[in-house]
Order: structure tokens, then C-alpha cells, then sequence
């Protein structure tokens, strides 16, 4: 183990074991240094190191912070490492997306408040029969991110947000250009709503289920991945039928 990554380590075991708490200022890097049996330099490293992934804030002026270690701070990392992917991987993150998503959809059927089920019913209202693919696609983002909020597990809410990094967003987009996807994208969030509105966790789940895939088979038969047609989207006589 290099000598940085052992100072990386030494700081982590210090938060870890609760030494340092969220919100907790570091000690002097001269103390910390001698404290921890680290040569300033190495610490330095480690400080930099823990700031770029979100578990220390260096202040100019003032010193270094523990932040607040909340799972969407220490998670927005994973967006950036998305938009690496490449066109041959990104129906894997969708794959994953749709194995986390109808869990949340699940999850917000029994927590979703009211004003919230009336928001995301306004926002569909509002965009009308024929909305364009940049109107659709923000709307979209909206309406899912509202649900993981819902859903009340923070966790689960940040790691749904870093797999809709802007260039996965960019072509599920491209998938909406697609005959029949923005009637049909429409009709799966209205059957979505209507289930969370019942408060119908296995409707919500199945619904969500659909329309993910969906998305995936959008994107798969654009050619973006050059991964194969695969099988053809649900259609929307009922989730059961899709599911079984």
C-alpha cells in the first residue's frame, strides 16, 4: 500500500469509527500528521484525494471539514463515471436502472403524498398530448426523480440520480424520436400514477417495470449499441400480461 493510500485509510478509520463526525473540523495538518504517523505531504495527498469524492471540504481560510457524508454528496461521483460509459455499456446501466427503479415505484405507493401525486399529475397535464422530445425528456426526468424521492430511501433516490447522467439521458431522448414513444411514454407514466394514486405497490412496480423496458428496447433498437433488436417493448393492455 503506497504511502497516501495508507494516509487514506487512516483518515477513513478515523471517520468510520466516529473520531471524526459529519460536520467535524480536522485537527492542524501538523497534529493530524504527527497524530496519525504521516509525513505532511502524504496527508496533503490523502486530504485532496477525500475532497475530489465528496467526504472532506476544504476551506480556504478556514481548514478541512468532514461534510456531511450524505448518500446523494458521496454518490454524485457515479454520474460522472456513467458519462464514461460507452455505447456498448450503456444498456447495462439501464438494466440496472431497471432492476432499482420499480423497487422505488414500489416503495413511494405507501409514502407518496397527496400534493405530490397532484404535482407529478400536474406536470403530465401540462404537457399535453403532443409535447416535444425536450419537453417529454425533462418532464420525464422530473417525474422519476419525484417518485425516488418518494420512495423515502435516500440511498436508493441517489443512486437512480448518478445512473441519469446527461449522456444516458441524451439517448434515452434519442429513443423518444421513435414512432409512438411519446403517446406511449405519456400512457405508462398516466398507468404509473394511477397505481401510486391506489396506493398499489405491485401495479406501481409493474408499471414501472414496463415502462423501463421500454426505454431499454428504445435505445437498444436505435442502433446506439449496436446490441441487437432484442424483443419488442410491452404494450399497454396491462402489466400482468408483461410480467407473469
Amino acid at each position: 500500500m503506497g504511502v497516501t493510500d495508507e494516509a487514506i485509510e487512516k483518515i477513513k478509520g478515523m471517520i468510520v469509527s466516529g473520531t471524526l463526525r459529519p460536520g467535524d473540523r480536522l485537527p492542524r495538518e501538523s497534529e493530524l500528521a504527527a497524530e496519525l504517523g504521516l509525513s505532511r505531504n502524504s496527508l496533503r495527498e490523502a486530504v485532496r484525494a477525500l475532497s475530489l469524492i465528496r467526504i472532506l471540504d476544504v476551506r480556504q481560510g478556514d481548514g478541512t471539514y468532514v461534510t456531511s457524508l450524505a448518500p446523494r454528496l458521496l454518490l454524485e461521483a457515479l454520474s460522472f463515471v456513467v458519462d464514461f460509459h460507452r455505447d456498448d455499456t450503456v444498456l447495462e446501466f439501464l438494466a440496472v436502472r431497471r432492476i432499482l427503479e420499480p423497487a422505488a415505484t414500489a416503495m413511494a405507493a405507501g409514502r407518496v403524498a397527496a400534493h405530490e401525486l397532484d404535482a407529478l399529475e400536474a406536470g403530465l397535464d401540462a404537457l399535453g398530448p403532443e409535447p416535444s422530445e425536450a419537453e417529454l425528456a425533462a418532464a420525464d426526468l422530473e417525474f422519476h426523480r419525484r417518485i425516488a424521492t418518494a420512495s423515502g430511501n435516500s440511498v436508493l433516490c441517489a443512486l437512480l440520480e448518478g445512473l441519469s447522467g446527461p449522456a444516458t439521458r441524451a439517448q434515452v431522448r434519442g429513443g423518444l424520436a421513435q414512432r409512438d414513444a411519446v403517446a406511449r411514454t405519456l400512457a405508462e407514466h398516466r398507468a404509473i400514477l394511477t397505481a401510486l394514486r391506489a396506493g398499489d405497490a405491485e401495479a406501481a412496480r409493474a408499471w414501472a417495470t414496463v415502462h423501463l423496458a421500454g426505454v431499454e428496447q428504445r435505445v437498444r433498437t436505435r442502433g446506439v449499441t449496436g446490441a441487437g433488436t432484442g424483443r419488442g417493448g410491452p404494450a399497454l393492455e396491462g402489466p400482468s400480461e408483461h410480467l407473469g
